[in-house]
C-alpha cells in the first residue's frame, strides 16, 4: 500500500543562515541573469542583473542593493529606450528657471514627491511630462502661459 503523499512545510527562516533559500533552505549561489523589472506599466529587462538563485528549486532573492541597482537600471534603460530627459537634465531645467521643486510642481500639477523622485532617479516620467518639460525648457514664454493658466 502506498503512504501518502504529505506537503513539504518550508523550513523555519529564523534558524536558517542567512545565504539559505527561504523555499527549501538550500545555501543560494550569487548569479547575474536577465530579471524584468516594471517601469511606467511595462516590464523593462535588465541584463546581468546581480541576484541570489537557489540551485535546488530555483527561487531568486535580491538583497536591498540588488534591488536598487535593478531598479536603477531598469529606469535608465527605459529613459534611453524612449529618448526621455535624465534626472539631471530635469534638475538643471528646474535650476535654469529658478523654480524650487513646489513651485515646478504646482506649475505642473504634480504631487508634492513627484518631481523630488525624478530628480533623483527614483521615478520616472511619462513621455507626455517628458514633452511638457522640453516645451518648458526650449520655448520661450512656456513658462509664462503656464503660470497664467495653472489653476
Amino acid at each position: 500500500m502506498k503512504k501518502p503523499r504529505t506537503k513539504r512545510r518550508p523550513p523555519d527562516i529564523s534558524t536558517l543562515p542567512a545565504d539559505a533559500c527561504p523555499s527549501c533552505g538550500t545555501q543560494m549561489r550569487e548569479r547575474k541573469a536577465r530579471l524584468s523589472f516594471p517601469v511606467n506599466g511595462e516590464k523593462v529587462v535588465v541584463p546581468d542583473a546581480l541576484h541570489l538563485r537557489c540551485p535546488k528549486c530555483g527561487e531568486i532573492v535580491l538583497r536591498l542593493d540588488d534591488m536598487r541597482h535593478l531598479r536603477e537600471g531598469a529606469l535608465t534603460l527605459y529613459r534611453k529606450q524612449y529618448g526621455l530627459l535624465s534626472s539631471d537634465e530635469i534638475r538643471s531645467i528646474r535650476e535654469r528657471l529658478d523654480l524650487t521643486q513646489a513651485a515646478l510642481s504646482k506649475l505642473l500639477h504634480l504631487g508634492g514627491n513627484t518631481l523630488s523622485r525624478w530628480e533623483a532617479g527614483r521615478n520616472v516620467q511619462t513621455a507626455a511630462m517628458d514633452i511638457l518639460l522640453r516645451l518648458i525648457r526650449d520655448v520661450p514664454g512656456s513658462l509664462d502661459y503656464l503660470r497664467e493658466h495653472a489653476a
